[in-house]
């Protein structure tokens, strides 16, 4: 891992938005990644200005428009809030941007809707500029070495998938208003998108919601043929670990728990039933286990590194200086996250929506 003052070639960004997330998660991965910080733009102008010192960019602004004119960057970042509608402001700010010939790098969520995804695509396409989101889950190492494991040909077919989450879910009746949606929305990003990642473009869902703390549970077909689960648990202990993902292969199965620790449950021979004395098995077949130590500074021992931040910044980064469109935080992922946002909007519990044809 290089050091930001390491970097040979670097890009010239601006970045839109000075909040608390911002400032924990995003602007320190920039010690980390190839770039040279030229602005900050904030509709608060003391906050911007404060920002710059902070973390060294050399300008701030109260209009982003005006200093995307003046500082002709080769990329942007955003990372800002809702309109009072509950439309995502980073939306509109990003077709500015490509309009502006700018890249794009902009948290999650992309967009409200498929229609404003697709606008977005178009846009890209026409200004011949990336846009990336912010996926960070498809970063984390933990995920990252699931799809490692359920790719590799030993792992089989992956069959089933099960994501916990802690997400609540208003009734049907107020859905339709988008401001009743913040919080579906901000969230349905991180387990749609390690859905789509591990398990490809799904074709149906179903859900049924409970009443007491707008708790659900879903189930999918996907496009592959697997089935899936995604548990919405509002309601459970802030104190318990949040996320838990496993899928199914081939008399395999692999957990990613609390998105920190992995377990890779290998092939293995049932030993006879009533006969055997020991519950181990052969070496060559027991279970692999990673899981970080928190005692050395080491890198890894960061949030900013085990929650994904650096890792898709770097993506980014990486992809814009090597003129290739980025391969995770697409476009298309968002397109197909934000189809399942549709589908929880629009569509009562037990009735089967379609998501894709197949």
């Amino acid at each position: 891992m290089k050091y930001n003052f390491e970097f040979d070639d670097k890009l010239k960004v601006c970045f839109i938005g000075a909040g608390g997330h911002s400032f924990r998660n995003v602007y320190p991965t920039f010690q980390y990644a190839p770039v040279d910080l030229a602005a900050i733009c904030d509709v608060d102008g003391e906050r911007a200005a404060a920002y710059a010192r902070q973390f060294g960019a050399r300008a701030s602004y109260t209009d982003y428009r005006e200093m995307l004119e003046k500082e002709k960057p080769d990329a942007v970042f955003i990372v800002t809030a809702y309109h009072p509608d509950g439309r995502v402001q980073a939306t509109d700010i990003a077709l500015d941007a490509l309009k502006a010939g700018v890249h794009v790098w902009m948290e999650k969520p992309t967009a409200a809707s498929a229609a404003e995804v697709r606008q977005l695509m178009q846009a890209s396409q026409e200004h011949n500029r990336f846009v990336m989101t912010g996926l960070k889950k498809v970063f984390f190492p933990a995920i990252a070495k699931v799809k490692e494991i359920i790719s590799s040909p030993e792992f089989g077919t992956p069959s089933s998938i099960y994501v916990r989450y802690p997400q609540s879910m208003p009734e049907l009746s107020r859905r339709a208003d988008l401001r009743n949606l913040t919080g579906l929305l901000d969230h349905i990003y991180h387990p749609g998108a390690v859905l789509h990642y591990l398990m490809g473009k799904i074709g149906t869902m179903s859900y049924q919601r409970e009443p007491f703390s707008g708790g659900s549970v879903t189930t999918f077909r996907f496009l592959s043929g697997a089935v899936g689960t995604l548990h919405m648990t509002a309601g459970s202990s802030v104190s318990s670990p949040l996320e838990r993902v496993e899928v199914i292969g081939g008399g395999c199965n692999v957990v990613a728990d609390n998105g920190v620790k992995v377990t890779y449950y290998r092939k293995a021979s049932l030993p006879p039933y009533g006969r055997a004395a020991s519950y181990l098995v052969d070496d060559q077949a027991a279970p692999l286990h990673w899981e970080p130590e928190f005692s050395l500074g080491q890198l890894y021992n960061k949030n900013i590194f085990y929650l994904g931040y650096v890792p898709e910044v770097l993506h980014f980064c990486e992809s814009v200086l090597a003129g290739k469109p980025p391969r995770k935080g697409t476009l298309e992922d968002s397109l197909e996250i934000v189809k399942l946002f549709e589908a929880y909007r629009c569509t009562p519990e037990g009735e089967t929506a379609v998501i894709n044809e197949s």
